[in-house]
């Protein structure tokens, strides 16, 4: 533009270097934001190589390895870091051996005590059967004492034995005693030889025993007087012999030779009552051994 009055004209002209400048100035704010991008990878690479150990790092070079097929790759506790954390403190790792011990040791106190009710279940009807078997036992036991008792009443030839005769329970089974008196004798005199009353009581015993299937047991007992008849022979020998003739008695009268357990002579290791020269004392004993275990005595 020319100004008048004035002996030259004076030209203003404009560029458009402000724009230039503007668009100048926006482009190393991007280049600042790539170098403080490029700056946190670093230190976080830094990082990352302090806080992880060598099996993590081993995971991640694998991951980014292009070796590696990416078949194999996984994630979750099968990824890069294996489960784990970074962190100091909470679950460092996820082993499934570990989780498999900790649930057997949440299970192992149920998995006992039902161990223990089961045994303590089985226990207890052990005990119940076997008192059953007891309870049982005991009345045949006791039939077989009622049912000798009204066996000796229905035979007069018989019934002044029944005060030779002594049943009782103990704790190896029901135990028929025959026993001396001061005026009758079981055996004679002196010998192993049983009296025929005494044979035939014993034949009686025999068919009352024989509605069981015990065992039973045969022992001879003699007072404590010493036996001098002949030179040698003395009281365990007689007890003896004399159990072995109750055994024949036995066996003539219909008892099965397999029931009889075993024949024992005592001598006067056990009497009666306690006066030793006492005639009851001399006595033999038959016992119905108890097939039921655990059995209290009487």
């Amino acid at each position: 533009m020319a100004e008048k009055g004035a002996g030259a004209s004076i030209i203003i002209k404009k560029h458009g270097d402000d724009h230039e400048h503007g668009h100048h100035g926006g482009a190393w704010k991007v280049a600042y934001a790539d170098f403080v991008t490029a700056m946190m990878a670093f230190f976080l690479l830094l990082w990352l190589l302090n806080a992880t150990s060598e099996e993590q790092k081993k995971g991640i070079a694998d991951y980014f390895d292009p070796n590696v097929s990416a078949s194999s790759s996984r994630s979750g506790s099968g990824g890069v870091l294996g489960g784990t954390t970074l962190a100091p403190k909470g679950a460092m790792t996820s082993d499934s051996s570990n989780f498999e011990l900790k649930r057997n040791e949440r299970l192992a106190p149920v998995e006992e005590a039902d161990t223990v009710s089961q045994e303590t279940k089985i226990e207890t009807e052990a005990k119940a059967a076997a008192e059953q078997a007891r309870k049982e036992e005991e009345e045949r036991f006791k039939s077989v004492e009622k049912a000798l008792k009204e066996t000796l009443e229905k035979q007069p030839e018989l019934k002044n034995l029944a005060q030779n005769l002594l049943i009782d329970s103990t704790a190896e089974g029901l135990r028929i005693q025959l026993i001396d008196q001061q005026n009758y004798s079981m055996f004679e005199r002196g010998s192993a030889y049983m009296t025929p009353e005494a044979r035939r009581l014993v034949a009686q015993i025999v068919q009352v025993v024989n509605q069981l299937n015990n065992k039973l047991s045969i022992r001879g007992h003699t007072d404590s007087r010493p036996f001098v008849s002949r030179a040698g022979y003395d009281n365990w020998n007689l007890s003896s012999d004399r159990a072995l003739d109750t055994r024949l008695a036995l066996l003539e009268g219909g008892l099965d030779p397999r029931r009889i357990s075993n024949v024992t002579g005592l001598a006067d290791g056990e009497p009666l009552v306690p006066d030793p020269l006492d005639a009851r004392n001399r006595r033999m004993s038959i016992i119905l051994l108890r097939e039921a275990k655990g059995v209290p005595g009487k």
